[in-house]
């Protein structure tokens, strides 16, 4: 059974979508992130993944608050990411509610502060962030470009207690036209121990069905959740 995660972007405290990680391409799609958690949250989900595009631009962490109050006023469990350069911003995404972090840019451009959040916090808590354009990793929002191939980027933070690994084509995110299917099955194939979690591309059922069929463990749903490609109800079945 796959895991389907909602994922949750925000932008001023807003919930929006970007298309291939484009800035100047956002829809908003709601002012109350609270109201769309609270929802998700009514039909069954137990986790969220929250990530702050502020943040991840920003090069710190933005929207802690919103964070917060999901934290304090669902049960969802909050996967957090975008901005989180530092251990001040990590203690404030833990201190607001989160039970998990990502990191990617860090665990480029500061592998050494990476390798401490996996030693002091587990690999539990601390997931791994391996977006990719073109099969190489791309951080700071995606804005920048790296020469790193993401199947050896992966393996290489396996090899440092990495277990859990989200993985976005950025050529896909927004698009709602079929997820990456060959590099996720790649990344299964040369880290077969990694709980991975695709992201980017999904729009129907059928998609989610695809990934459960090669063996993915886990995806991201968002634009196909909220432009109603994907109902809360067709999703019940995969939720635990």
């Amino acid at each position: 059974m796959i895991e389907i995660i909602p994922a949750m972007d925000l932008i001023d405290g807003r919930c929006v979508r970007l298309s291939q990680g484009d800035y100047s391409k956002k829809t908003i799609y709601s002012e109350n992130p609270l109201e769309i958690a609270t929802m998700y949250e009514a039909h069954g989900v137990q986790r969220l993944h929250l990530v702050d595009l502020d943040g991840a631009k920003a090069g710190k962490i933005i929207n802690h608050r919103i964070l917060e109050k999901i934290a304090t006023r669902t049960s969802i469990t909050i996967d957090f990411g975008g901005g989180l350069k530092g251990d001040d911003d990590l203690r404030i995404a833990f201190e607001c509610g989160a039970q998990m972090v990502t990191g990617g840019s860090i665990a480029v451009k500061n592998p050494a502060s990476f390798q401490k959040w996996i030693d002091r916090y587990g690999e539990q808590a601390i997931i791994l962030g391996a977006d990719c354009r073109k099969g190489k990793i791309a951080v700071a929002g995606w804005i920048e470009d790296t020469e790193l191939e993401v199947a050896s980027f992966i393996d290489s933070w396996r090899k440092r207690g990495i277990s859990k690994v989200i993985c976005t084509d950025i050529a896909k995110d927004g698009m709602m036209g079929g997820a990456n299917l060959d590099l996720y099955r790649e990344i299964i194939r040369s880290n077969p121990d990694i709980y991975l979690i695709a992201s980017g591309g999904v729009g129907s059922v059928s998609d989610v069905e695809r990934l459960a069929e090669a063996n993915i463990p886990a995806v991201i749903v968002g634009k196909a959740l909220y432009e109603g490609k994907i109902s809360l109800q067709q999703i019940a079945k995969f939720l635990c």
